[in-house]
């Protein structure tokens, strides 16, 4: 029986990716900041819980020591949140915390399991959770989209690096997703010169003239467990509609195209009006 150790595991997809796994037959461990708040995985058979928070460097060491004693075949780096709004507008504590979240804590995660996977020849496998964004940039959300380009460059990077032990990255890049982000995963930066930009986008999102598809955690949650099980060496996956139109606007039309379309989108001027 395989394992799979999720970060972010208390909702949306981190949970739908959990409760997937365990139903396949694989044994989960799934971190989150606060297990003793958890009412559904604990009752699941082969799910341990463990504290984590990602930011926290003693306290990750100490929940992996404690997860490899039991054995790790996968690594799935979910745990993130989004920092929108105006850049102008960011404090530098908020950069920072969006920094040590998103790109620093996938990295003080994945680190000790590399040197687990190689030294104990377990032919490993760490898959990251990206998203559109890190594949075509959006407006107000900056910092954000250079965390989830920096996951995608630093896996490519990776995977060469690692391959020679035959330890594997992947990334699974999501679109827009039906969960309660907004609510718990996303820290809005008010300032005028920009509301009317996130007025756009908030009424483009809620009379479908973005024409964003909202996946299911679950239908993203199949993409992941396709990552870690079809033993194939692609290094990205895409995981929905917008992840797809994202991709291929940036590869088969231009970053140009996908800028006018943006532009076009949110009707974007050089007033920002």
């Amino acid at each position: 029986m395989q394992t799979i150790f999720i970060t972010g595991a208390s909702s949306g997809l981190g949970k739908a990716a959990a409760r997937l796994f365990q139903a396949r037959g694989w044994k989960v461990i799934a971190t989150m900041r606060n297990p003793e708040k958890e009412t559904e995985l604990d009752r699941l058979a082969n799910v341990t819980l463990l504290p984590l928070d990602v930011t926290d460097a003693a306290q990750v060491k100490l929940t992996i020591q404690k997860a490899i004693t039991s054995g790790v075949d996968v690594v799935l780096n979910n745990a993130g949140y989004g920092l929108v709004g105006g850049f102008e507008g960011y404090s530098d504590d908020q950069i920072r915390k969006q920094l040590e979240t998103n790109l620093l804590g996938v990295f003080r995660v994945s680190q000790p399991f590399v040197t687990y996977f190689r030294e104990q020849n377990r032919k490993g496998l760490v898959v990251t959770v990206t998203s559109a964004a890190g594949i075509a940039a959006n407006p107000l959300a900056s910092v954000y989209s250079a965390t989830k380009f920096a996951l995608e460059g630093w896996s490519e990077a990776m995977n060469y690096e690692v391959n020679q032990f035959g330890i594997r990255f992947k990334t699974v890049a999501p679109g827009a997703m039906n969960t309660d982000y907004v609510g718990r995963s996303l820290a809005f930066v008010a300032h005028d010169a920009y509301s009317p930009l996130w007025n756009k986008m908030m009424s483009g999102f809620e009379d479908g003239s973005t024409n964003v598809v909202f996946s299911e955690p679950s239908e993203i949650a199949e993409i992941i467990y396709q990552a870690a099980t079809d033993g194939k060496p692609q290094l990205r996956y895409l995981a929905g509609p917008d992840a797809v139109n994202a991709a291929r606007e940036r590869q088969e039309m231009g970053l140009q195209a996908h800028s006018e379309q943006i532009s076009k989108l949110y009707q974007i001027n050089e007033n920002g009006k």
